[in-house]
């Protein structure tokens, strides 16, 4: 078996796993949306932040619900590790005379097309909600979606590799889940997605700017809601998003060679 036929094999298997968990799909969906209308439209009136005129705060919040879902998806993503390895399916698989970078990346795309699947449906289903609950929203370009999804990309690839990376150092899920959760709940409050980031005190302006998700958060509120201006440059916010990608693909591959 060849390099590239690993990789598609192992990035089909793991979709169709994907595609079977229809309860997956639909949890998947119903956490963002429980997000926008319980919190969002429970807090709107109620926050003072600076939006363009149509921009509510159930609006300001749903760049930052999308990345949450991709976060929270992707990095949870790593328990297919700890699955693997309990029905042993991994250890044939790296009996395979292929190489373990090319197994990992095969994994990784396959978690990277879940999120973009979910990314693709709440961004559909979120524009009609958002213009339900406040009918002067101008509502989500198509072009704007569309530029939105390579943004997507990044951070599911990013953060599927960091999943997986820390999936391989853990036997059960219960260990897996307390790390992990650990992180992920940070990188979210700490990435500007529930408040804006001007005028934050000095220590949180550091962590916000030190979490590469706060720059997803902001390119993608650009993209998405109309007269929004960014709060970083965008320039910026791309290139921390692909040094962040390559520096979490290598951490998982480094991590995925070393597993015993």
């Amino acid at each position: 078996m060849g390099e590239f036929a690993a990789v598609q094999a192992i990035w089909l298997r793991e979709f169709k796993v994907f595609t079977r968990e229809k309860s997956r799909v639909i949890s998947s969906m119903a956490s963002p949306l429980i997000w926008m209308v319980l919190f969002g439209v429970g807090l709107n009136g109620r926050v003072d932040i600076a939006t363009p005129p149509g921009i509510d705060y159930t609006a300001f919040i749903f760049p930052g619900v999308l990345v949450m879902s991709i976060l929270f998806g992707s990095i949870f993503y790593g328990l297919y590790i700890v699955w693997d390895r309990k029905l042993d399916f991994l250890k044939e698989v790296l009996a395979a005379p292929v190489s373990r970078p090319s197994i990992f990346l095969g994994k990784v795309l396959g978690g990277t097309t879940d999120s973009l699947v979910q990314a693709a449906l709440l961004l559909t289903v979120g524009a009609l909600v958002l213009k339900l609950i406040n009918p002067v929203f101008t509502g989500i370009s198509p072009v704007g979606a569309l530029l939105a999804l390579p943004i997507v990309l990044l951070v599911a690839m990013s953060i599927a590799s960091l999943g997986l990376g820390i999936g391989t150092l853990f036997d059960s899920f219960e260990g897996f889940q307390v790390i992990v959760s650990f992180l992920a709940f940070p990188l979210f409050f700490l990435s500007g997605a529930l408040y804006p980031l001007e005028g934050l005190p000095a220590f949180l302006t550091v962590l916000t700017r030190l979490n590469p998700l706060t720059y997803a958060v902001d390119l993608l509120r650009t993209l998405l809601l109309p007269g929004y201006v960014a709060q970083i440059s965008p320039a910026l916010d791309v290139g921390v998003l692909v040094v962040w990608t390559v520096i979490m693909l290598g951490f998982g591959t480094v991590m995925f060679q070393r597993m015993k």
